[in-house]
């Protein structure tokens, strides 16, 4: 049987999904637990329809997340932080503060998730930080942290 996923289900698929499944799987568990509806034709037009929704949707974030990864390929920031006399830091650098020195800076709205850091930056010294705009866009800043004048 032919059913459309309302939800995700592990190990069939995703929510919109459109899968063949045994007979009694989609009637005992999937339709009942509304996990899934029947792939009639009215209701894949619908999906199709859905499909080629979400395709103009992506496509136009991902044209947004291009401009916005033009704006910050290359840049170069420079954050300041109270540091000791061996150049580690009292504290870190995170996401958040990346993120918001590009908005002061830069007047560019990156999302703190967005920055891709294994662990927050704790010593001085510059650093190429990846943001990750969209699936497929992504871009490279230059972050210089200095030391903090008194």
């Amino acid at each position: 049987m032919r059913v459309i996923l309302v939800e995700d289900v592990e190990n069939l698929g995703e929510a919109g999904d459109l899968v063949d499944v045994a007979d009694g799987y989609a009637r005992n568990y999937l339709l009942p637990q509304k996990l899934a509806q029947r792939a009639t034709a009215e209701n894949v037009a619908r999906w199709e329809q859905r499909q080629q929704q979400r395709t103009r949707r992506q496509e136009l974030l991902r044209q947004q997340a291009e401009e916005r990864a033009a704006e910050l390929q290359g840049a170069a920031l420079v954050v300041s932080a109270r540091a000791g006399e061996k150049g580690k830091l009292f504290g870190s650098v995170t996401a958040q503060d990346i993120a918001d020195a590009l908005a002061d800076k830069l007047d560019v709205e990156v999302d703190r998730r967005e920055i891709q850091l294994d662990e927050p930056l704790s010593a001085l010294g510059e650093y190429s930080v990846s943001i990750r705009l969209h699936r497929e866009v992504s871009a490279e800043v230059k972050v210089e942290v200095v030391a903090e004048e008194n």
